[in-house]
């Protein structure tokens, strides 16, 4: 493990103290994810493409509200990362089955790309529980090109809003299916280094 950036950036290691789920992030976490759902339903209700967008700007809004939140209020914990991790793909799933519910030719680009974000690329954010780190955003101090591939701010916004934007605007099914693919076999690549760097077990 590469300890060099402790120095400069001593928050990334886990405090016991600070693992709780009561945090001011985890709440906009939670009312991030509700709202977000809850519009996506009542937009497939009413097979209503502006209400999903909605729905779909919350769900980005409240991904990098949480995230200031848990910053600048020094609430940042493994528990909240992994609440943050199973939110983002409840509301991702809420508005891709919306969308293909408004617009039923996008559904092969989507299945691939929910198959890469909501299997593949969850078990790769989840294995950061296997290091002392507070999230997947300090992925660096156990592997760089991993935390570049996924989880540095181009790495999410490949991941997380490229597909999203470029099928809203497009409505192209293969250029969608091709970079849904694409995006898959990124994932797949990070998940074989990942397991070449091999997931430590916890002493006991």
């Amino acid at each position: 493990m590469d300890t060099s950036a402790d120095v400069e950036s001593p928050d990334v290691w886990a405090d016991p103290a600070q693992e709780r789920l009561g945090t001011p992030a985890n709440v906009v976490t939670l009312v991030r994810t509700v709202a977000s759902v809850v519009v996506a339903g009542v937009a497939v209700r009413g097979d209503s493409l502006p209400l999903l967008l909605v729905a779909l700007g919350l769900y980005w809004a409240g991904d990098l509200l949480d995230g200031v939140v848990a910053r600048v209020l020094r609430c940042e914990s493994r528990v909240g990362a992994v609440l943050d991790i199973l939110a983002d793909r409840t509301c991702a799933a809420a508005f891709y089955v919306g969308l293909v519910w408004y617009d039923a030719d996008l559904v092969w680009p989507v299945l691939v790309y929910l198959v890469e974000f909501m299997v593949v690329d969850a078990y790769l954010s989840l294995a950061f529980l296997s290091w002392p780190v507070r999230s997947p955003n300090y992925f660096y101090v156990v592997d760089r090109p991993l935390w570049l591939w996924n989880w540095s701010k181009p790495g999410k916004a490949a991941n997380s809003a490229m597909f999203a934007v470029i099928l809203l605007l497009t409505g192209n099914v293969p250029l969608g299916l091709a970079i849904a693919t694409a995006l898959l076999v990124l994932k797949c690549a990070s998940l074989v280094r990942l397991m070449r760097l091999g997931l430590p077990i916890p002493a006991h």
